[in-house]
Protein backbone atom coordinates (compact mmCIF):
# COMPACT_ATOMS: atom_id res chain seq x y z
CA UNK A 1 0.00 0.00 0.00
CA UNK A 2 1.40 3.38 -0.93
CA UNK A 3 1.94 6.07 1.66
CA UNK A 4 -1.09 8.32 2.18
CA UNK A 5 -0.97 11.63 0.42
CA UNK A 6 -0.90 14.94 2.31
CA UNK A 7 -4.34 16.13 3.45
CA UNK A 8 -6.30 18.51 1.26
CA UNK A 9 -7.80 21.29 3.39
CA UNK A 10 -11.57 21.49 3.36
CA UNK A 11 -13.15 24.64 2.04
CA UNK A 12 -13.27 27.28 4.73
CA UNK A 13 -10.74 25.41 6.90
CA UNK A 14 -7.26 26.66 7.79
CA UNK A 15 -4.23 25.05 6.20
CA UNK A 16 -3.43 21.64 7.59
CA UNK A 17 -0.31 22.79 9.37
CA UNK A 18 -1.76 25.98 10.76
CA UNK A 19 -1.74 24.83 14.35
CA UNK A 20 -1.04 21.91 16.58
CA UNK A 21 -0.66 21.08 20.23
CA UNK A 22 2.57 23.11 20.53
CA UNK A 23 1.80 26.16 18.40
CA UNK A 24 -0.18 28.15 20.94
CA UNK A 25 -3.22 28.01 23.18
CA UNK A 26 -5.79 28.20 20.36
CA UNK A 27 -6.16 25.07 18.25
CA UNK A 28 -7.04 26.21 14.73
CA UNK A 29 -7.02 22.77 13.15
CA UNK A 30 -10.43 21.45 12.20
CA UNK A 31 -11.05 17.84 11.18
CA UNK A 32 -8.10 17.53 8.78
CA UNK A 33 -5.65 14.76 9.82
CA UNK A 34 -2.83 15.79 12.16
CA UNK A 35 0.62 15.51 10.52
CA UNK A 36 3.05 13.09 12.24
CA UNK A 37 5.39 15.88 13.38
CA UNK A 38 2.58 17.51 15.38
CA UNK A 39 1.54 14.39 17.25
CA UNK A 40 3.11 14.95 20.64
CA UNK A 41 0.46 13.39 22.88
CA UNK A 42 0.85 10.48 25.26
CA UNK A 43 -1.47 7.79 26.66
CA UNK A 44 -1.13 9.40 30.10
CA UNK A 45 -2.71 12.57 28.69
CA UNK A 46 -5.72 10.53 27.65
CA UNK A 47 -5.85 8.86 31.07
CA UNK A 48 -6.42 12.27 32.69
CA UNK A 49 -8.88 13.36 30.01
CA UNK A 50 -11.12 10.34 30.63
CA UNK A 51 -10.63 10.47 34.40
CA UNK A 52 -11.72 14.10 34.53
CA UNK A 53 -14.77 13.45 32.35
CA UNK A 54 -16.04 10.86 34.83
CA UNK A 55 -15.44 12.27 38.33
CA UNK A 56 -18.87 13.82 38.58
CA UNK A 57 -20.68 13.02 41.82
CA UNK A 58 -23.65 12.18 39.60
CA UNK A 59 -22.17 8.71 39.09
CA UNK A 60 -23.81 7.85 42.42
CA UNK A 61 -27.35 7.36 41.02
CA UNK A 62 -26.02 4.58 38.77
CA UNK A 63 -24.89 2.66 41.84
CA UNK A 64 -28.19 3.35 43.53
CA UNK A 65 -30.04 1.86 40.54
CA UNK A 66 -28.02 -1.36 40.81
CA UNK A 67 -29.12 -1.84 44.42
CA UNK A 68 -32.72 -0.65 44.23
CA UNK A 69 -33.85 -1.64 40.74
CA UNK A 70 -31.56 -4.57 39.90
CA UNK A 71 -31.64 -6.14 43.36
CA UNK A 72 -27.87 -6.61 43.70
CA UNK A 73 -25.85 -6.60 46.90
CA UNK A 74 -22.75 -4.43 47.31
CA UNK A 75 -20.22 -6.92 45.95
CA UNK A 76 -22.36 -7.70 42.92
CA UNK A 77 -22.83 -3.98 42.28
CA UNK A 78 -19.07 -3.43 42.40
CA UNK A 79 -18.55 -6.32 39.97
CA UNK A 80 -21.17 -4.92 37.59
CA UNK A 81 -19.60 -1.47 37.87
CA UNK A 82 -16.12 -2.79 37.10
CA UNK A 83 -17.20 -4.90 34.14
CA UNK A 84 -19.60 -2.31 32.74
CA UNK A 85 -17.50 0.84 33.15
CA UNK A 86 -14.05 -0.58 32.45
CA UNK A 87 -15.33 -2.80 29.64
CA UNK A 88 -17.30 -0.07 27.87
CA UNK A 89 -14.42 2.39 28.07
CA UNK A 90 -12.11 -0.28 26.73
CA UNK A 91 -14.31 -0.03 23.62
CA UNK A 92 -13.66 3.73 23.64
CA UNK A 93 -9.96 2.86 23.77
CA UNK A 94 -10.30 0.56 20.77
CA UNK A 95 -11.87 3.37 18.74
CA UNK A 96 -8.95 5.55 19.90
CA UNK A 97 -6.61 3.25 17.98
CA UNK A 98 -8.22 4.46 14.77
CA UNK A 99 -7.42 8.03 15.80
CA UNK A 100 -3.78 7.14 16.19
CA UNK A 101 -3.78 5.42 12.79
CA UNK A 102 -5.57 8.14 10.85
CA UNK A 103 -4.92 11.30 12.88
CA UNK A 104 -8.53 12.49 12.44
CA UNK A 105 -11.72 12.60 14.57
CA UNK A 106 -13.91 9.50 14.86
CA UNK A 107 -16.74 10.59 12.58
CA UNK A 108 -14.29 11.91 9.98
CA UNK A 109 -12.54 8.53 9.87
CA UNK A 110 -16.00 7.00 9.59
CA UNK A 111 -16.17 8.37 6.02
CA UNK A 112 -13.74 5.62 5.04
CA UNK A 113 -16.18 3.01 6.36
CA UNK A 114 -19.58 4.37 5.30
CA UNK A 115 -18.65 6.55 2.33
CA UNK A 116 -18.72 10.32 2.12
CA UNK A 117 -22.52 10.52 1.91
CA UNK A 118 -23.34 7.33 3.79
CA UNK A 119 -21.53 8.73 6.81
CA UNK A 120 -24.12 11.50 7.22
CA UNK A 121 -26.54 9.30 9.19
CA UNK A 122 -24.08 8.19 11.89
CA UNK A 123 -22.72 11.74 12.12
CA UNK A 124 -26.16 13.29 12.69
CA UNK A 125 -26.97 10.70 15.39
CA UNK A 126 -23.65 11.36 17.08
CA UNK A 127 -24.22 15.12 17.06
CA UNK A 128 -27.75 14.77 18.44
CA UNK A 129 -26.45 12.60 21.26
CA UNK A 130 -23.61 14.97 22.12
CA UNK A 131 -25.83 18.07 22.05
CA UNK A 132 -28.51 16.31 24.06
CA UNK A 133 -26.23 15.20 26.86
CA UNK A 134 -24.55 18.59 26.89
CA UNK A 135 -27.97 20.15 27.43
CA UNK A 136 -28.56 17.78 30.34
CA UNK A 137 -25.12 18.63 31.78
CA UNK A 138 -25.76 22.36 31.39
CA UNK A 139 -29.21 22.20 32.96
CA UNK A 140 -28.08 20.05 35.90
CA UNK A 141 -25.00 22.20 36.56
CA UNK A 142 -27.06 25.39 36.34
CA UNK A 143 -29.47 24.00 38.96
CA UNK A 144 -26.47 23.28 41.20
CA UNK A 145 -25.12 26.81 40.73
CA UNK A 146 -28.57 28.31 41.27
CA UNK A 147 -28.75 26.39 44.54
CA UNK A 148 -25.32 27.72 45.46
CA UNK A 149 -26.49 31.26 44.74
CA UNK A 150 -29.47 30.59 46.99
CA UNK A 151 -27.14 29.76 49.90
CA UNK A 152 -24.82 32.70 49.35
CA UNK A 153 -27.45 35.34 48.49
CA UNK A 154 -30.27 34.02 50.66
CA UNK A 155 -32.70 33.69 47.76
CA UNK A 156 -35.46 31.10 47.94
CA UNK A 157 -37.41 29.32 45.25
CA UNK A 158 -36.61 27.61 42.00
CA UNK A 159 -35.49 28.67 38.55
CA UNK A 160 -38.78 30.25 37.48
CA UNK A 161 -38.88 32.40 40.61
CA UNK A 162 -35.41 33.77 39.81
CA UNK A 163 -35.10 33.99 36.01
CA UNK A 164 -32.15 36.41 36.07
CA UNK A 165 -30.11 34.20 38.41
CA UNK A 166 -31.08 31.22 36.28
CA UNK A 167 -29.77 32.88 33.13
CA UNK A 168 -26.58 33.85 34.96
CA UNK A 169 -26.13 30.24 36.15
CA UNK A 170 -26.52 28.89 32.63
CA UNK A 171 -24.24 31.58 31.19
CA UNK A 172 -21.45 30.87 33.70
CA UNK A 173 -21.43 27.16 32.90
CA UNK A 174 -21.64 27.71 29.14
CA UNK A 175 -18.96 30.40 29.26
CA UNK A 176 -16.50 28.19 31.15
CA UNK A 177 -17.20 25.34 28.75
CA UNK A 178 -16.65 27.57 25.72
CA UNK A 179 -13.40 28.93 27.14
CA UNK A 180 -11.77 25.49 27.36
CA UNK A 181 -13.45 23.64 24.47
CA UNK A 182 -13.10 26.65 22.17
CA UNK A 183 -9.36 26.97 22.76
CA UNK A 184 -9.00 23.31 21.94
CA UNK A 185 -6.77 20.31 22.45
CA UNK A 186 -3.75 21.77 24.26
CA UNK A 187 -5.77 23.75 26.79
CA UNK A 188 -8.30 20.95 27.24
CA UNK A 189 -5.78 18.24 28.17
CA UNK A 190 -4.03 20.63 30.58
CA UNK A 191 -7.23 21.76 32.31
CA UNK A 192 -8.61 18.23 32.55
CA UNK A 193 -5.45 17.03 34.28
CA UNK A 194 -5.05 19.75 36.90
CA UNK A 195 -8.74 20.38 37.56
CA UNK A 196 -9.09 16.68 38.36
CA UNK A 197 -7.02 17.17 41.50
CA UNK A 198 -9.09 20.08 42.76
CA UNK A 199 -12.55 18.75 42.05
CA UNK A 200 -11.41 15.22 42.88
CA UNK A 201 -10.44 16.38 46.39
CA UNK A 202 -13.86 17.95 46.85
CA UNK A 203 -15.51 14.72 45.72
CA UNK A 204 -13.46 12.77 48.25
CA UNK A 205 -14.58 15.12 51.03
CA UNK A 206 -18.22 14.70 49.99
CA UNK A 207 -17.78 10.93 49.76
CA UNK A 208 -16.39 10.80 53.30
CA UNK A 209 -19.56 12.37 54.69
CA UNK A 210 -21.77 10.11 52.61
CA UNK A 211 -19.94 7.04 53.89
CA UNK A 212 -20.62 8.25 57.43
CA UNK A 213 -24.36 8.01 56.71
CA UNK A 214 -24.24 4.44 55.37
CA UNK A 215 -26.50 1.89 57.04
CA UNK A 216 -23.89 -0.85 57.39
CA UNK A 217 -26.37 -3.34 58.85
CA UNK A 218 -28.50 -2.98 55.72
CA UNK A 219 -25.43 -3.39 53.52
CA UNK A 220 -24.42 -6.60 55.30
CA UNK A 221 -27.95 -8.01 55.29
CA UNK A 222 -28.67 -7.40 51.61
CA UNK A 223 -29.20 -10.73 49.81
CA UNK A 224 -27.39 -11.52 46.58
CA UNK A 225 -29.36 -11.13 43.38
CA UNK A 226 -29.45 -13.75 40.62
CA UNK A 227 -26.62 -14.00 38.10
CA UNK A 228 -28.98 -12.71 35.41
CA UNK A 229 -29.42 -9.50 37.43
CA UNK A 230 -25.66 -9.02 37.50
CA UNK A 231 -25.55 -9.42 33.72
CA UNK A 232 -28.26 -6.80 33.36
CA UNK A 233 -26.40 -4.54 35.78
CA UNK A 234 -23.30 -4.74 33.62
CA UNK A 235 -25.41 -3.66 30.65
CA UNK A 236 -26.97 -0.77 32.60
CA UNK A 237 -23.55 0.58 33.58
CA UNK A 238 -22.04 0.10 30.12
CA UNK A 239 -24.96 1.84 28.42
CA UNK A 240 -24.85 4.68 30.94
CA UNK A 241 -21.10 5.28 30.74
CA UNK A 242 -18.71 4.24 27.94
CA UNK A 243 -21.18 3.43 25.17
CA UNK A 244 -22.20 7.07 24.93
CA UNK A 245 -18.55 8.08 24.48
CA UNK A 246 -17.59 5.37 21.97
CA UNK A 247 -17.91 7.56 18.89
CA UNK A 248 -15.63 10.19 20.46
CA UNK A 249 -12.66 7.89 21.05
CA UNK A 250 -10.51 9.13 18.16
CA UNK A 251 -11.26 12.82 18.73
CA UNK A 252 -8.54 13.10 21.37
CA UNK A 253 -6.23 10.28 20.27
CA UNK A 254 -5.60 11.89 16.87
CA UNK A 255 -2.68 13.72 18.51
CA UNK A 256 -1.06 10.41 19.61
CA UNK A 257 2.15 9.44 17.76
CA UNK A 258 1.96 6.36 15.56
CA UNK A 259 4.56 4.74 17.85
CA UNK A 260 2.11 4.57 20.78
CA UNK A 261 1.06 0.99 21.47
CA UNK A 262 -2.58 0.06 20.98
CA UNK A 263 -2.86 -1.55 24.40
CA UNK A 264 -1.69 1.71 26.01
CA UNK A 265 -4.58 3.59 24.39
CA UNK A 266 -7.10 0.97 25.50
CA UNK A 267 -5.71 0.98 29.03
CA UNK A 268 -5.69 4.79 29.27
CA UNK A 269 -9.42 4.95 28.50
CA UNK A 270 -10.46 1.86 30.48
CA UNK A 271 -8.49 2.79 33.61
CA UNK A 272 -8.89 6.56 33.29
CA UNK A 273 -12.68 6.34 33.29
CA UNK A 274 -12.98 3.05 35.16
CA UNK A 275 -11.25 4.09 38.38
CA UNK A 276 -13.50 7.07 39.24
CA UNK A 277 -16.64 5.38 37.93
CA UNK A 278 -16.19 2.20 39.99
CA UNK A 279 -15.52 4.27 43.13
CA UNK A 280 -18.51 6.55 42.58
CA UNK A 281 -20.88 3.76 41.54
CA UNK A 282 -19.74 1.76 44.56
CA UNK A 283 -20.44 4.73 46.82
CA UNK A 284 -23.91 5.09 45.32
CA UNK A 285 -24.52 1.42 46.04
CA UNK A 286 -23.42 1.87 49.66
CA UNK A 287 -25.63 4.84 50.48
CA UNK A 288 -28.67 3.25 48.78
CA UNK A 289 -28.56 0.02 50.74
CA UNK A 290 -30.64 1.60 53.50
CA UNK A 291 -32.18 4.51 51.60
CA UNK A 292 -33.75 3.99 48.17
CA UNK A 293 -34.58 7.66 47.54
CA UNK A 294 -31.50 8.39 45.41
CA UNK A 295 -32.36 5.75 42.82
CA UNK A 296 -35.70 7.35 41.94
CA UNK A 297 -34.87 11.02 42.50
CA UNK A 298 -35.80 13.30 39.61
CA UNK A 299 -33.08 15.71 40.78
CA UNK A 300 -30.10 13.67 41.97
CA UNK A 301 -28.11 16.81 42.86
CA UNK A 302 -30.78 17.82 45.39
CA UNK A 303 -31.21 14.23 46.62
CA UNK A 304 -27.50 13.87 47.42
CA UNK A 305 -27.43 17.27 49.09
CA UNK A 306 -30.20 16.14 51.45
CA UNK A 307 -27.90 13.36 52.69
CA UNK A 308 -25.20 15.84 53.75
CA UNK A 309 -24.97 18.23 56.72
CA UNK A 310 -26.02 21.78 55.91
CA UNK A 311 -22.50 23.21 56.15
CA UNK A 312 -21.31 20.68 53.53
CA UNK A 313 -23.72 22.05 50.92
CA UNK A 314 -21.32 24.62 49.44
CA UNK A 315 -18.35 22.29 48.78
CA UNK A 316 -20.75 19.63 47.52
CA UNK A 317 -22.42 21.96 45.00
CA UNK A 318 -19.01 23.21 43.83
CA UNK A 319 -17.90 19.57 43.36
CA UNK A 320 -21.08 18.73 41.43
CA UNK A 321 -20.72 21.80 39.22
CA UNK A 322 -17.03 21.10 38.55
CA UNK A 323 -17.54 17.46 37.69
CA UNK A 324 -20.22 18.31 35.15
CA UNK A 325 -18.01 21.05 33.71
CA UNK A 326 -15.08 18.69 33.14
CA UNK A 327 -17.34 16.21 31.38
CA UNK A 328 -18.86 18.96 29.26
CA UNK A 329 -15.46 20.23 28.11
CA UNK A 330 -14.77 16.98 26.30
CA UNK A 331 -18.30 16.54 25.01
CA UNK A 332 -18.46 20.03 23.46
CA UNK A 333 -15.00 19.66 21.91
CA UNK A 334 -16.15 16.41 20.30
CA UNK A 335 -19.46 17.95 19.16
CA UNK A 336 -17.58 20.76 17.42
CA UNK A 337 -15.57 18.26 15.39
CA UNK A 338 -18.71 16.29 14.56
CA UNK A 339 -20.41 19.49 13.36
CA UNK A 340 -17.51 20.14 11.00
CA UNK A 341 -17.72 16.57 9.69
CA UNK A 342 -21.30 17.31 8.60
CA UNK A 343 -19.87 19.92 6.23
CA UNK A 344 -20.19 23.20 8.11
CA UNK A 345 -17.39 25.35 6.66
CA UNK A 346 -16.34 27.44 9.63
CA UNK A 347 -13.31 27.41 11.96
CA UNK A 348 -13.40 24.77 14.70
CA UNK A 349 -13.87 27.36 17.46
CA UNK A 350 -16.93 28.75 15.63
CA UNK A 351 -18.44 25.25 15.47
CA UNK A 352 -17.93 24.93 19.24
CA UNK A 353 -19.66 28.30 19.74
CA UNK A 354 -22.63 27.15 17.67
CA UNK A 355 -22.93 23.95 19.71
CA UNK A 356 -22.89 25.73 23.08
CA UNK A 357 -25.51 28.19 21.86
CA UNK A 358 -27.79 25.24 21.14
CA UNK A 359 -27.24 23.84 24.63
CA UNK A 360 -27.74 27.32 26.14
CA UNK A 361 -31.14 27.53 24.48
CA UNK A 362 -32.01 23.99 25.58
CA UNK A 363 -31.13 24.72 29.19
CA UNK A 364 -33.28 27.87 29.15
CA UNK A 365 -36.20 25.82 27.89
CA UNK A 366 -35.85 23.13 30.56
CA UNK A 367 -35.36 25.57 33.44
CA UNK A 368 -37.70 28.43 32.55
CA UNK A 369 -40.33 27.05 30.16
CA UNK A 370 -40.85 23.31 30.44
CA UNK A 371 -42.88 21.72 33.24
CA UNK A 372 -42.09 18.09 32.62
CA UNK A 373 -40.11 17.46 29.48
CA UNK A 374 -36.84 16.60 31.21
CA UNK A 375 -37.69 12.91 31.77
CA UNK A 376 -38.92 12.28 28.22
CA UNK A 377 -35.85 14.05 26.85
CA UNK A 378 -33.55 11.72 28.81
CA UNK A 379 -35.51 8.77 27.46
CA UNK A 380 -34.95 10.01 23.91
CA UNK A 381 -31.21 10.33 24.54
CA UNK A 382 -31.11 6.80 25.95
CA UNK A 383 -32.71 5.56 22.73
CA UNK A 384 -29.77 6.97 20.78
CA UNK A 385 -27.54 4.36 22.45
CA UNK A 386 -28.84 1.81 19.93
CA UNK A 387 -27.66 3.54 16.70
CA UNK A 388 -24.41 4.61 18.41
CA UNK A 389 -23.72 1.01 19.41
CA UNK A 390 -24.52 -0.20 15.89
CA UNK A 391 -22.04 2.35 14.47
CA UNK A 392 -19.41 1.23 16.96
CA UNK A 393 -19.88 -2.39 15.90
CA UNK A 394 -19.42 -1.60 12.20
CA UNK A 395 -16.48 0.73 12.83
CA UNK A 396 -14.61 -1.73 15.07
CA UNK A 397 -15.24 -4.63 12.71
CA UNK A 398 -13.82 -2.54 9.88
CA UNK A 399 -10.73 -1.82 11.99
CA UNK A 400 -9.87 -5.53 11.96
CA UNK A 401 -8.47 -5.10 8.44
CA UNK A 402 -8.04 -1.36 7.95
CA UNK A 403 -4.62 -0.29 9.20
CA UNK A 404 -4.49 3.25 7.79
CA UNK A 405 -6.61 5.94 6.19
CA UNK A 406 -6.11 8.06 3.09
CA UNK A 407 -5.79 11.68 4.23
CA UNK A 408 -6.82 13.23 0.92
CA UNK A 409 -9.81 10.90 0.51
CA UNK A 410 -11.05 11.74 4.02
CA UNK A 411 -11.13 15.44 3.23
CA UNK A 412 -12.51 15.16 -0.31
CA UNK A 413 -16.33 15.14 -0.23
CA UNK A 414 -16.75 15.16 -4.03
CA UNK A 415 -17.10 12.16 -6.38
CA UNK A 416 -13.30 12.33 -6.82
CA UNK A 417 -12.86 11.01 -3.27
CA UNK A 418 -11.36 7.59 -2.81
CA UNK A 419 -14.13 7.01 -0.26
CA UNK A 420 -16.95 7.85 -2.65
CA UNK A 421 -17.74 4.16 -3.31
CA UNK A 422 -21.20 3.86 -4.97
CA UNK A 423 -22.88 7.25 -5.17
CA UNK A 424 -21.06 8.32 -2.02
CA UNK A 425 -22.27 5.34 -0.01
CA UNK A 426 -20.60 2.11 1.06
CA UNK A 427 -23.70 -0.03 1.20
CA UNK A 428 -22.39 -3.02 3.23
CA UNK A 429 -21.58 -0.65 6.10
CA UNK A 430 -24.75 1.43 5.87
CA UNK A 431 -26.90 -1.68 5.52
CA UNK A 432 -25.26 -3.32 8.54
CA UNK A 433 -25.76 -0.15 10.58
CA UNK A 434 -29.45 0.02 9.64
CA UNK A 435 -29.91 -3.68 10.41
CA UNK A 436 -28.31 -3.24 13.83
CA UNK A 437 -30.59 -0.31 14.62
CA UNK A 438 -33.73 -2.18 13.53
CA UNK A 439 -32.71 -5.29 15.44
CA UNK A 440 -31.83 -3.34 18.56
CA UNK A 441 -35.16 -1.51 18.63
CA UNK A 442 -37.01 -4.83 18.36
CA UNK A 443 -35.95 -5.45 21.95
CA UNK A 444 -36.20 -1.87 23.21
CA UNK A 445 -38.79 -0.15 25.38
CA UNK A 446 -38.85 3.65 25.49
CA UNK A 447 -40.69 4.93 28.54
CA UNK A 448 -40.68 8.07 30.64
CA UNK A 449 -41.91 6.82 33.99
CA UNK A 450 -45.18 5.03 33.40
CA UNK A 451 -45.65 6.63 29.98
CA UNK A 452 -44.50 4.09 27.36
CA UNK A 453 -43.66 5.74 24.06
CA UNK A 454 -42.52 2.72 22.16
CA UNK A 455 -42.12 -0.98 22.78
CA UNK A 456 -40.48 -3.25 20.23
CA UNK A 457 -42.29 -6.51 19.37
CA UNK A 458 -39.59 -8.50 21.18
CA UNK A 459 -39.43 -6.21 24.21
CA UNK A 460 -41.07 -8.91 26.32
CA UNK A 461 -38.23 -11.37 25.82
CA UNK A 462 -35.33 -11.78 28.26
CA UNK A 463 -33.14 -9.52 26.16
CA UNK A 464 -35.79 -6.82 25.99
CA UNK A 465 -36.91 -6.98 29.60
CA UNK A 466 -33.31 -6.64 30.76
CA UNK A 467 -32.52 -3.60 28.62
CA UNK A 468 -30.04 -5.33 26.33
CA UNK A 469 -31.39 -4.06 23.01
CA UNK A 470 -28.12 -2.18 22.46
CA UNK A 471 -26.21 -5.47 22.78
CA UNK A 472 -28.43 -7.01 20.10
CA UNK A 473 -27.70 -3.97 17.91
CA UNK A 474 -23.95 -4.50 18.29
CA UNK A 475 -24.06 -8.22 17.49
CA UNK A 476 -26.35 -7.79 14.49
CA UNK A 477 -24.44 -4.84 12.99
CA UNK A 478 -21.06 -6.53 13.35
CA UNK A 479 -22.36 -9.84 12.02
CA UNK A 480 -24.09 -8.36 8.97
CA UNK A 481 -21.08 -6.19 8.13
CA UNK A 482 -18.73 -9.17 8.31
CA UNK A 483 -21.11 -11.32 6.28
CA UNK A 484 -21.35 -8.65 3.57
CA UNK A 485 -17.60 -8.57 3.09
CA UNK A 486 -16.79 -5.72 5.41
CA UNK A 487 -13.79 -7.55 6.88
CA UNK A 488 -12.07 -7.98 3.52
CA UNK A 489 -8.84 -6.05 3.42
CA UNK A 490 -9.37 -2.56 2.01
CA UNK A 491 -7.84 -2.07 -1.46
CA UNK A 492 -4.65 -0.07 -1.84
CA UNK A 493 -5.11 3.54 -2.96
CA UNK A 494 -2.83 5.76 -4.97
CA UNK A 495 -1.79 9.27 -3.93
CA UNK A 496 -4.92 10.78 -5.46
CA UNK A 497 -7.06 8.63 -3.21
CA UNK A 498 -8.42 6.52 -6.10
CA UNK A 499 -8.59 2.76 -5.80
CA UNK A 500 -5.72 0.93 -7.48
Amino acid sequence: MSAPSPPAPAAGAPPAGAAGTDSGALETRGIEPVPPHERSGSPMQLFWVWFAANISILGLPLGAALIVFNGLNLWQALLAAALGAVGSFAVVGLVSIAGRRGGAPSLTLSRAVFGVRGNAGPTVVSLLSRLGWETVNTTTAAFALLSLFGIVLGTEGGAKEHPVLTLVSIAVFVGLTLLVSGLGHKVLVTVQKWATWGFGALNIAVAAFLVASVDWDAVAAAPAGPVSAVVVGVGVIAAGTGIGWANSGADMSRYQPVTVRSRALVLSAAAGAGVPLVLLIGLGSLVSAGDASLASASDPVAAIREMLPAWMAVPYLVAAFGGLLLSNHLSVYSAGLTTLTLGLRVPRAAAVLLDVLVTFAGAIYFMLVSDGFYGPFLTFLTLLAVPITAWTAVFLTDMLVRRDYDDAALMDTAPTSGYWYTGGVRWPALGAWATGIAGGYLFTVAAAGEDVWFAGPLAGTWVGENGLGWVAAFVLAAGVYAACGGVRRAPARNRSGRTE
